[in-house]
């Protein structure tokens, strides 16, 4: 049987098929389709099944990660949005919180919100604080308030009521009314989607989910219908930004936690990569076409966040912590008004892309910089299937950039990826040295197409030492998504102080989403002895806002002493400081269901015989104004054997990516596949 992994990029569509026999992996990819991302998905898979020759009946799981959700925010295609709160709370989205990205700079706004005013609507219901009725609903006037929202031709509703976390009652009710009143309307729910407090995050991410609800649930439609028309006798799950799969059916209702889909499968899989190949800390590195994403990861596990921004907008879910910058291959490079060299943020994409790809594209880009360096081949890529127009891409670098400036096409060209270098190496600082982690210890888990082209330079630039390069890294997004478990978070708000009774009353909350996500569990189809649960507590002193979250191993209605030692011990290690005989406050009881799948990564890679076999060729490469053009010498990855060092400067070509190495590093294939280079 067969398992397929797919990632779904700006510019490219990703495959990887696994084996399961043998678990021998294959690759593939080919240009994105923007304007229905489910067409490359189809097509990439048929020529998958087609190249490897693969029936389609022998298929046992699809897994995609997908940004169609990020890509609906940020370009607003979503489907017209109402929203319907408690009286007093119609501004929530406008007013949002008085935090700023850059506190001096007065020309930054805030993004429109996605729901216009006349579509935000009051009802005169209201709990308390403890969830307690104060006034109950009005069917008469919600019933009155959905006609006239449905005159304004909405095609999604979101429903968030005031301390709904506590008490579902009210909007329970009125999903009941909504679904008889407005049956072709996507419904959206604040208890079932984020049931927490703090209005605006929980009023936005409920909104969002609504906004992209429809659309994405036409998508997943029609990608499983197209499916199921070429013979492939199962559902595709779907990669969801806690770095865990759904079922289509829980995607579909809570499609807003895909919304870093693609990236977290990468960060995922680096994990467990990396964990096989003895690498435990790792800073992803991850250049698409659009841009750059990297992560922390310490003795293989990820590091997680509870909120972030889409498009401006807070996203409050459990998600992996991604630093995303807008530098990738397809980042346009251009001379500002004060004749600044600038590279990105805005992205040629997939369509009309670089200008040596030939599609129309009229910018240079990083990636026509490195055609015109020789360090991508220059002649086609993608095993050929990608012719290149190379001259093309010298030309519009030297008229464009080279003239502005007053300089070469070379050091034009040079220049850009110095720039945009910089720019990752920031990145990477942001998530390593800023946070207090040395970075002599960290290892660069570079992939994405051009993760591993500018990984030699970043690694100097930032000052590490060792580069792993994982088997066809454009594909890793992909490959992680054979490597992820089925996972879905619940959590159940209490604020409550720490005391027996509050403890005993976290203890049944623990107790009763146990059984919730075993029952989801089953759902989906996991057997019993592949489930796990991974428990949680977030608590802070009395008198503070943040949170901390405390693992559990279990429900213990005896363990509050142990749970209020963990708190001050990680109170102490992350502020430097703990407050005997505060009062703790426990604020939410948290559960990762999970389902295990099998992983398989073994050290059976053979490689080849020799590196003189591996040459393929020999070209000119421009390594800077001081090395200029060298000779370098052009290898063909799969042909490396394992455990001989290749010196640079040395090109290592593959179907998904090409990794550079520089003059002073040595490269070796290891016994997993990857490539390891060393300063």
């Amino acid at each position: 049987m067969y398992r397929i992994g797919v990632d779904v990029g700006g510019t490219f569509t990703d495959f990887t098929v696994t084996n399961t026999a043998t678990g021998e992996n294959r690759y593939f990819k080919l240009s994105s389709t923007p304007a229905d991302p489910s067409v490359a998905i189809v097509d990439g898979i048929e020529q998958v099944l087609k190249t490897f020759d693969i029936a389609p009946a022998d298929v046992s799981y699809i897994g995609h990660g997908t940004t169609v959700a990020t890509n609906m925010i940020i370009e607003r295609r979503g489907v017209p949005t109402a929203l319907i709160t408690t009286k007093g709370f119609r501004d929530v989205l406008a007013i949002g919180r008085q935090t700023r990205p850059a506190l001096y700079d007065v020309s930054i706004t805030k993004p429109d919100p996605l729901v216009e005013r006349f579509r935000r609507r009051e009802i005169n219901e209201r709990l308390n604080a403890k969830g307690e009725t104060l006034k109950g609903l009005d069917k008469n006037e919600l019933e009155t308030v959905l006609d006239e929202l449905s005159e304004t031709g909405i095609k999604a509703l979101s429903v968030c009521f005031l301390h709904s976390y506590r008490n579902a009652a009210h909007e329970e009710e009125a999903a009941q009314i909504i679904a008889a009143k407005l049956p072709g309307v996507y419904v959206s729910v604040s208890s079932r989607v984020l049931p927490e407090f703090r209005e605006y995050e929980r009023t936005s991410t409920t909104v969002l989910n609504a906004y992209v609800g429809p659309k994405m649930a036409d998508y997943f439609d029609r990608l499983e219908e197209q499916l199921r028309e070429r013979g492939i006798p199962v559902a595709p799950m779907t990669i969801h930004s806690n770095g865990g799969l759904l079922s289509i059916e829980t995607a579909k209702r809570l499609p807003v936690t895909t919304c870093l889909s693609g990236p977290a499968a990468g960060v995922i899989g680096s994990a467990v990569v990396g964990a096989a190949a003895g690498v435990g800390k790792i800073v992803t590195y991850d250049v698409g076409g659009t841009s750059t994403d990297v992560s922390l990861i310490v003795d293989g596990r990820p590091k997680f966040t509870s909120s972030r921004d889409v498009a401006g907008y807070p996203v409050k879910l459990p998600m992996v912590d991604i630093h995303v910058i807008g530098a990738g291959g397809g980042s346009i490079a251009h001379v500002d008004d004060a004749g600044a060299l600038k590279v990105g943020p805005r992205s040629a994409g997939a369509l009309p892309g670089p200008i040596a790809y030939q599609r129309g594209g009229e910018e240079p880009t990083l990636t026509d910089a490195n055609i015109c360096l020789n360090r991508l081949n220059p002649v086609a890529l993608l095993d050929g299937r990608m012719p290149i127009d190379r001259a093309a891409a010298v030309r519009a670098i030297e008229d464009r950039i080279g003239r502005p400036l007053s300089i070469s096409g070379e050091e034009a060209a040079y220049g850009i990826l110095q720039v945009a270098v910089a720019n990752m190496s920031r990145a990477i600082r942001a998530v390593t040295t800023e946070q207090g982690h040395d970075i002599a210890e960290i290892t660069l888990f570079a992939f994405g197409g051009a993760g591993p082209l500018h990984a030699a330079e970043v690694a100097r630039e930032a000052g590490i030492r060792r580069i792993l390069v994982p088997q066809e890294p454009g594909t890793m997004c992909a490959r992680g998504a054979l490597l992820l478990d089925v996972s879905l978070d619940f959590v159940r708000m209490q604020l409550v102080e720490a005391t027996a009774d509050g403890w005993q009353q976290a203890c049944e909350a623990l107790g009763e989403m146990l059984k919730e996500g075993n029952a989801w569990l089953e759902g989906e189809k996991v057997d019993a002895d592949l489930r796990e649960f991974h428990l949680a507590i977030d608590a802070h002193y009395a008198g503070q806002t943040h949170d901390i979250r405390i693992p559990l191993t279990g429900v213990d209605s005896d363990g509050l002493a142990r749970f209020l030692a963990d708190f001050a011990q990680a109170h102490k290690a992350g502020y430097g400081y703990d407050i005997p005989g505060q009062s703790v406050i426990i604020v939410s009881c948290r559960l990762q269901a999970v389902g295990r799948v099998p992983k398989a990564i073994t050290a059976t890679y053979s490689g080849g015989e020799s590196v003189a076999a591996a040459k393929s060729g020999e070209r000119e490469v421009y390594y800077g104004p001081q090395e200029g053009w060298c000779t370098t010498p052009i290898f063909r990855r799969s042909a490396l054997p394992v455990g001989v060092d290749v010196a640079g400067p040395a090109i290592i070509d593959e179907m998904s990516s090409t990794t550079v190495v520089l003059a002073g590093q040595t490269a070796a294939i290891d016994a997993f596949g990857n490539i390891i280079i060393t300063n």
